[in-house]
């Protein structure tokens, strides 16, 4: 079980600073490659940014999880 957390952890490190790099800026990011340049006028943010923001939160709250669940495998074991 361990190991299986292990993994995902660093899985989703990995995947977590990749998603980070990929927002938006001030002056615009790595996302305007994919299309985050059009935007919608009625929202402020295009659906690939909205996307890619819900992405990083389920990536996060993984991320989160490992932490937690190592922590307490750690401390009882």
């Amino acid at each position: 079980m361990e190991l299986v957390l292990n993994v995902l952890l660093v899985l989703s490190s990995l995947i977590l600073i990749v998603l980070i790099l990929l927002h938006r800026g001030k002056g615009g990011g790595l996302s305007s490659m994919f299309g985050g340049a059009v935007s919608s006028s009625l929202s402020g943010s295009s659906v690939v940014e909205k996307n890619l923001n819900r992405l990083t939160v389920l990536t996060a709250a993984v991320w989160s999880v490992c932490i937690v669940a190592l922590g307490i495998l750690l401390k009882a074991g």
